[in-house]
């Protein structure tokens, strides 16, 4: 199945834009890389649009841009429940919930069917996820009722942004994808305007509410963050604000991509199959810090890495 592989080249690329966002957000404040990310993605989009085609329908419009607002919950929701903690508990719960739900949606909604081994090749992917998703190292904390609380919105929401995108219609081409990334990047935008004036008010510069306040946590305008790579050791590969802006734009653009690799994965394949690799996207974010930052990656993720290939192969033959 084609889509299969679609979808976890995307959830690749997805957590590659992590990596991107991770790095940029620790020179500057979270809300203003996503709002740059959301710009960035807005500029590359629009470019690629009239070669692809697609009609601007008043439906796949109303769609694109719930789809941003479900990005902005996702993202206030998850920076919330990670800084909460602990992350190796929330992190997973969150990548896992946001399979689960269109998974459910597609299966039972949509009527998605699958052969056996497509429906093996779910649980596969689940575990996959979890094992990926999973933050060695930190001191077992049982979670609060609140961080619980806020990593299933996150992942509800993050599984809602999918469920929005597989209801656009075929004819629509990127047009959902350029009005969802306009939403989310006014929205973030209006914050760190917010957030500017009220630094004026108290006789700060606006520029001051760049800088970083608070844990430094990664930032996409998808709502997908690894805040264990977006603050391990990478004083070693940014060193002054002006590459953060640049890795900021990268983000995004990156981020876009992955949108559109999903996008066609859902019009070429089922919800059911596509959200569930799509959850795999800390793969990318692990891979590249242990290339570019030299992180070590603990054995249980390897064994997530070698199952979410599993999972694939598995799906495109369902």
């Amino acid at each position: 199945m084609l889509s299969a592989a679609i979808a976890l080249v995307g959830a690749i690329v997805y957590g590659s834009a992590d990596f991107l966002g991770g790095l940029a957000a620790r020179r500057l404040r979270s809300i203003v890389v996503t709002a740059v990310a959301a710009l960035s993605g807005l500029a590359a989009l629009l470019i690629a649009q009239p070669p692809f085609g697609g009609v601007w329908s008043a439906s796949d419009v109303a769609w694109g841009v719930l789809g941003g607002v479900f990005s902005v919950v996702a993202i206030a929701l998850l920076y919330a429940c990670l800084a909460i903690g602990p992350m190796s508990i929330l992190s997973p719960l969150t990548a896992v919930v946001s399979a689960v739900g269109p998974m459910l949606w597609g299966l039972l909604v949509n009527g998605d069917a699958l052969a056996p081994i497509g429906y093996a090749g779910l649980g596969v992917a689940l575990v996959a996820v979890v094992l990926v998703g999973f933050i060695p190292g930190e001191k077992i904390v049982r979670p609060s009722a609140r961080g619980l609380t806020m990593a299933v919105g996150a992942g509800l929401a993050i599984g809602a942004f999918l469920v929005v995108l597989d209801r656009t219609s075929d004819d629509s081409g990127l047009v959902p994808l350029v009005t969802s990334r306009a939403t989310s990047g006014v929205v973030t935008c209006a914050i760190v305007g917010a957030l500017a004036l009220a630094a004026g008010r108290r006789g700060e510069r606006a520029r001051s509410v760049f800088a970083i306040a608070g844990p430094p946590l990664g930032a996409t305008p998808s709502g997908h963050a690894d805040l264990e790579h977006a603050t391990t050791g990478v004083g070693r590969v940014i060193a002054t604000t002006r590459e953060a802006w640049w890795l900021a734009i990268a983000c995004g653009i990156a981020d876009a991509a992955a949108n559109a690799l999903t996008l066609f994965a859902l019009r070429t394949g089922d919800l059911a199959v596509v959200s569930a690799l799509t959850a795999l996207y800390p793969a990318g974010t692990i891979l590249l810090a242990a290339f570019v930052l030299r992180e070590r990656v603990a054995a249980v993720q390897w064994v997530g890495l070698g199952l979410a290939l599993v999972a694939g192969g598995m799906l495109a033959v369902a």
